[in-house]
């Protein structure tokens, strides 16, 4: 997390709602020869104590967990360059300007049996956003190439023991200089979640 306070938030409504919106991020365990990484989708509970996902059996952070492994599942939101040019006053630097949330907590494997209600409650979400008429289900699937998929996964979850954020959207400049690099930010040709950064800075201060 960004270690100016002004930038960093803990668990509040906005904090959990990115996470759900993304349901995406990037999970971390140590392990004897060094960290593992792996990019892969995330369930946050309702009341966020929670994080269902899953790997793929060959994944070799399954055979680092014991029982708890501490684990950290990174969340990112839209990051942009941001020019000195654009503030409209003297004496800038450039910066970069982001939205990351990392939960901490114990990472540990759930029962073959519970991979369906974890695929389950991935997949809804999307589905009812996606195709809110027909959502994909489990059910539409041939029983059989169902449970020989789902035996190529493996259902896990961890308990979430901390949320911190960093939302770094020049909230430490004035609020003119802010919504002019705001206005800026948007229309630059430099990365497609510009148009989302430039309306989160506008909602700071």
């Amino acid at each position: 997390m960004h270690p100016n306070l002004t930038f960093r938030s803990d668990a509040d409504a906005r904090t959990l709602d990115l996470i759900r919106d993304r349901a995406f991020g990037t999970l971390a365990v140590n392990a004897a020869d060094g960290p593992l990484l792996s990019h892969i989708p995330v369930h946050l509970s309702g009341d966020a104590s929670h994080v269902l996902l899953h790997l793929v059996r060959s994944n070799p952070i399954l055979r680092a967990l014991g029982d708890g492994l501490p684990a950290v599942i990174a969340v990112t939101g839209p990051d942009g360059y941001v020019s000195p040019n654009w503030y409209g006053i003297d004496d800038q630097v450039p910066t970069w300007n982001y939205v990351a949330v990392h939960l901490r907590g114990p990472l540990r494997r759930l029962d073959p049996g519970e991979m369906r209600a974890t695929l389950d409650a991935q997949s809804e979400p999307y589905e009812m956003r996606t195709n809110p008429e027909m959502p994909w289900t489990a059910d539409k699937m041939t029983p059989e190439v169902l449970e020989r998929m789902m035996r190529q996964i493996v259902p896990l979850r961890m308990d979430v023991d901390s949320i911190a954020a960093t939302w770094k959207l020049s909230q430490n400049k004035p609020d003119d200089v802010r919504l002019r690099a705001a206005d800026a930010i948007e229309t630059a040709e430099i990365g497609s979640d510009l148009p989302e950064l430039a309306r989160m800075m506008r909602t700071e201060g």
